[in-house]
């Protein structure tokens, strides 16, 4: 009577020196998809944290702080400065003034007035400028307008030294940038509020960020007198919420971590039944374990 198969335990596969080797590669791997999961969703909750630590930053500042005290030029801009309220001098620069165009304020389409400010005073003395080329330039969003040929009151810049007020909001990327209709008739138009492009168009160090403009001195035409609309504080859009598309990307890394984990386990057991059937066909004295009839040749 032939001998039963003996089936070897699942530790005593798991412990062979090769099945060790092969669950210390995929736990690697394992740990690889958990930290990408974990970046994943530091990603999804990245906008929720900003318009958390905005909102406090909104609860500590009850009045303008100077510009000079939270940002300097071409420094990196924190996205938790995005909506404070900040004060600085300097003078227009009209001749680089620019309309940003495909702008629309409570449903109506229109333009921003966007013009550079040649910065003389952010609070510190000019200490924030003193390794660079010179007085840095700071974009200024003065306001919104609605026609396609803006009335010369809208476009007019105060002439001389102005103290303004404004809320920052960060540079914007150039991924709209494009082909924009010509305006012979008035300021040059663009559809990106870019530190990056417009470094190339107004001279001397840049601000990282841009002001939108809610008081001077002097003042600036009023909406009613054909001058800029004033435009609402900027928020982080959507940043309650989590990103979904990185939240279920996390889930995906972290199913390859526990797919890893299966596979090895599942290596073991075949393991386990391949030694079986190994040491049943020894047991019978088979010399042709796979059924090919004789050694070498197919059955039949």
């Amino acid at each position: 009577m032939p001998t039963p198969p003996v089936r070897r335990s699942f530790w005593a596969v798991a412990r062979q020196p090769r099945m060790i080797a092969i669950l210390l590669v995929f736990l690697a791997a394992a740990a690889v998809c958990g930290r990408l999961g974990v970046w994943q969703i530091d990603r999804a909750y990245e906008r929720a944290n900003l318009a958390s630590e905005q909102a406090a930053a909104e609860q500590a500042a009850t009045a303008p702080v100077d510009l000079g005290d939270v940002l300097a030029p071409q420094s990196s801009f924190p996205g938790e400065l995005v909506g404070r309220e900040v004060g600085v001098a300097g003078t227009y620069e009209a001749d680089g003034q620019m309309l940003v165009a495909g702008r629309s304020l409570d449903g109506v389409d229109g333009y921003l007035v966007l013009t550079p400010l040649r910065v003389s005073d952010d609070g510190r003395g000019g200490a924030s400028w003193a390794s660079l080329s010179g007085p840095p330039v700071l974009p200024v969003v003065r306001g919104w307008v609605d026609s396609a040929t803006p009335q010369d009151a809208a476009l007019e810049v105060p002439a001389g030294e102005v103290l303004l007020h404004g809320w920052l909001q960060a540079s914007e990327s150039t991924v709209r940038t494009g082909t924009v209709p010509e305006n012979p008739d008035g300021p040059s138009l663009t559809q990106d509020i870019a530190a990056s492009a417009l470094a190339n168009t107004w001279d001397g160090p840049i601000y990282t960020a841009y002001v939108v403009l809610t008081d001077s001195t002097p003042v600036q035409p009023a909406a009613a007198e054909g001058g800029p609309a004033p435009l609402p504080r900027p928020v982080l859009e959507g940043g309650t919420d989590v990103n979904l598309q990185n939240f279920f990307y996390a889930l995906q890394w972290w199913v390859f971590g526990l797919f890893a984990a299966a596979l090895w386990v599942r290596l073991v057991r075949d393991e386990m039944s391949g030694g079986a059937r190994a040491s049943h066909h020894q047991a019978r004295g088979d010399d042709d374990p796979v059924g090919t009839g004789i050694a070498g040749l197919p059955a039949g």
